[in-house]
């Protein structure tokens, strides 16, 4: 028997919101999207162009939940919208996957439980690195014991696409709670993961804007022409080495649609104000007593996440860019490699599984694997990280918990 198709609404037209979830969901023959929500309205009309649909449009999450007859949501906001659509798509009685973060505070993340126990309604975080290929491999050797019992977990992140994030709202503080919010709250959820879940007891971290500012331009301006503000109108696109070209998508990111919201996606990443780092170290303890280190660097030629595993019986190694895990046993010389094949789509292939998954959960199918507790512990982390970044000190997780 035929499957009736769910009707999804989109809120936030953006990259992810059209390239990733609005052509997954396309792609597929159980689910349509019928509803995107922006307050943008060239932005969201040409996002329907992208997907090829007629769907209806909203400015606001309500009125979207309120008119649009949807069996679900996808939140892909900018992360400090996360709460608030969050909680009116929940209290207009409709499932949610929240693109992670959860939110960008405790306290938001709270008040989306709170609501999701009193609806009984699916809240999935949208943590796509647990459904990496690699990264469930390692999951697998963790847990049948191949390394005994892990007390060492090392995260080193490069990323080279990262320096964007200097040209869009994720270089706001105010808009995404910080990058350790932003990015490490991936990287924070999977140490969680594989560490089976306990309680993160104290943060520090280490972080600042050593590169992307106007004192490291990688050219020398002319005596009265400025740089910038946006890689679309500088006058140095010739000699810039990071010149973004935003080419077709200009439409989408240009002057006119910024017309509406004063926002433009390619602001220069050296010239623009900003308030998070590019580049940091944080550290985190565990009730167990395992200890984690996560490395993030946006000013970077390569772009990898490179984890180190250690337990009492061995280590093991993985690249997510290669697909090469090695494990040492801890009292033997020899190894045990395993290359695992990569997959098709976004973040590695794992964006299809993710939205597979939430699709599987709101049909009572399978149950919730990326809770909403899980996203706070995540943001949790994020946020005392950004505290101990900001005030120079160590934070304690209980800290955060204090009504």
């Amino acid at each position: 028997m035929q499957t009736r198709k769910l009707r999804f609404g989109i809120a936030g037209a953006g990259s992810r919101g059209t390239h990733a979830f609005g052509k997954m969901i396309g792609a597929r023959d159980d689910a349509e999207v019928v509803a995107l929500c922006d307050t943008n309205a060239i932005r969201r009309e040409k996002a329907a162009e992208i997907l090829k649909i007629q769907p209806r449009f909203f400015a606001t999450v309500p009125e979207m939940v309120r008119d649009a007859g949807l069996d679900a949501i996808v939140i892909t906001t900018p992360d400090f919208f996360h709460e608030q659509h969050a909680v009116e798509a929940l209290e207009g009685g409709v499932p949610v996957l929240i693109d992670k973060p959860l939110a960008t505070t405790v306290k938001g993340c709270r008040r989306i439980m709170a609501l999701a126990e009193k609806t009984a309604l699916p809240v999935m975080i949208g943590f796509n690195l647990r459904h990496n290929a690699v990264l469930k491999k390692l999951k697998q050797i963790i847990s049948r014991g191949d390394l005994g019992r892990v007390f060492l977990i090392e995260n080193r992140e490069f990323y080279d696409g990262g320096r964007t994030y200097m040209a869009r709202w994720n270089r706001d503080y105010a808009f995404c709670g910080g990058l350790w919010i932003h990015k490490g709250s991936h990287d924070f959820d999977i140490f969680q993961w594989l560490l089976d879940f306990p309680k993160p007891v104290k943060v520090s971290a280490f972080a600042d804007i050593s590169v992307l500012n106007m004192d490291n331009l990688p050219f020398q301006p002319d005596p009265g022409t400025p740089v910038g503000p946006t890689c679309h109108a500088c006058a140095y696109q010739a000699k810039c080495p990071d010149f973004n070209d935003l080419g077709s998508e200009l439409d989408r990111w240009g002057d006119e649609a910024a017309k509406l919201d004063g926002y433009h996606k390619d602001l220069c990443i050296y010239a623009s104000d900003k308030s998070v780092h590019d580049n940091g170290i944080a550290l985190v303890e565990y009730d167990n007593g395992a200890r984690a280190s996560h490395l993030e660097c946006f000013v970077t030629p390569m772009t990898d996440r490179l984890y180190t595993v250690v337990g009492t019986g061995g280590q093991a190694e993985a690249s997510l860019h290669t697909g090469v895990i090695t494990v040492r046993p801890r009292w033997s010389k020899d190894t045990v490699t395993y290359t695992i094949a990569p997959e098709t789509g976004g973040h590695g292939g794992a964006d299809p599984h993710v939205l597979d998954t939430f699709i599987q959960v709101i049909r009572g199918e399978q149950p919730n694997a990326s809770t909403t507790e899980h996203g706070m512990l995540s943001t949790a982390v994020g946020q005392a990280a950004e505290l101990a970044r900001r005030e120079n000190r160590v934070v304690m997780i209980d800290e955060l918990f204090r009504d």
